[in-house]
């Protein structure tokens, strides 16, 4: 039985050359994620601060805090593919050789792309639904509930825009002549 053999330049330096790297769209997710977390910190500073100083609470708090993490949550998946640091199962593809590695990452890619537009759609169906029923949080700010699930469908959508590009790339790679 071998050893599983360990990764080397080789594999990373691939990895590299065929994710395409971060477009526009996913530098603004970036840091539009970016100023989202400075936005939590700062609204979790004030509820502290506001509770320990003065004995009140903001009351909204929670609910802004959720609705930035769902946005973040969403707008990164795009930048976490567009870095190459998103669903890769090393351990089975350190054993495959460099043009078997590309078909399953392919392949792998192909099957998150497909679950990507499925969950596209029906987070947009939720979002026109919310609309339509103009649903709002039962809550202090009454928020319409569209507005912060719109995150998700917009954060989806870019995340197989961004699919798109990496299995145009890897397929590329896989070409005889970028082979040389």
């Amino acid at each position: 039985m071998n050893p599983v053999p360990e990764v080397d330049d080789a594999v990373v330096q691939l990895l590299e050359e065929v994710t395409p790297g971060a477009s526009k769209i996913e530098q603004l997710c970036e840091l539009l994620c970016g100023l989202a977390l400075i936005g939590m910190i700062a609204l979790i500073g004030a509820e502290a601060f506001a509770r320990n100083l003065f004995n009140i609470s903001l009351q909204i708090t929670d609910e802004i805090g959720g609705y930035l993490f769902v946005a973040v949550s969403f707008l990164s998946l795009s930048v976490a593919e567009a870095h190459g640091a998103f669903h890769r199962v090393e351990l089975v593809q350190a054993r495959l050789s460099p043009r078997v590695r590309l078909i399953s990452q392919i392949g792998f890619d192909l099957i998150a792309l497909a679950a990507s537009v499925i969950l596209t759609w029906q987070l947009g169906r939720l979002v026109l639904n919310s609309w339509r029923s103009e649903d709002v949080a039962p809550t202090p700010l009454l928020t319409l509930l569209w507005l912060p699930q719109l995150s998700m469908p917009i954060g989806m959508a870019i995340l197989c825009a961004a699919l798109v590009r990496t299995i145009l790339a890897k397929a590329r790679r896989l070409q005889p002549e970028a082979r040389l």
